[in-house]
């Protein structure tokens, strides 16, 4: 158990995909971790085993070799896959719904739980002012209830 808590994480990228240039290969690396596994779906390029994310990595580096910057290799990733590879997807009108809903339920959220403190609010003072001295009706009803139970 000691052995596997004290090993390393295990990075998906291989040796031969590493590119000789230190700032380029740190450039892919950034990239790579905005990038989705289309296979996994919950991991990033750089984390993922399948071949297509190595494909992916691949991709990216020869993109980066050939003199793309970072903006012009995710607009030609998303051009080929779609919104769906970037882990983190862009603020347009197909993806609105995905950044406004979440806000929307967090505020909806927090305007019911307002409302229902405010008016738990209000019966707590109308319920501790209902003492209120009784009626000479029902001062009567009360004696009559009280002489009953005693018999």
């Amino acid at each position: 158990m000691a052995a596997l808590l004290s090993a390393g994480p295990a990075w998906a990228v291989r040796p031969d995909e590493i590119l000789s240039d230190p700032a380029l290969e740190a450039r892919a690396r950034a990239l790579s971790h905005e990038l989705r596994c289309m296979v996994c779906q919950n991991q990033s390029i750089d984390d993922s085993d399948a071949s297509l994310a190595r494909d992916l990595r691949i991709l990216v580096r020869e993109r980066l070799q050939a003199g793309d910057s970072d903006r012009q290799v995710l607009d030609f990733l998303t051009a080929r896959y779609g919104d769906f590879v970037l882990l983190n997807p862009r603020f347009t009108p197909h993806t609105m719904l995905l950044w406004i809903v979440p806000a929307a339920a967090l505020l909806g959220g927090a305007l019911v739980l307002f409302a229902l403190a405010r008016r738990q609010r209000r019966s707590v003072p109308q319920a501790a002012g209902a003492s209120q001295p009784l009626t000479p009706a029902e001062q009567a009803r009360l004696s009559q209830l009280q002489q009953t139970s005693r018999k």
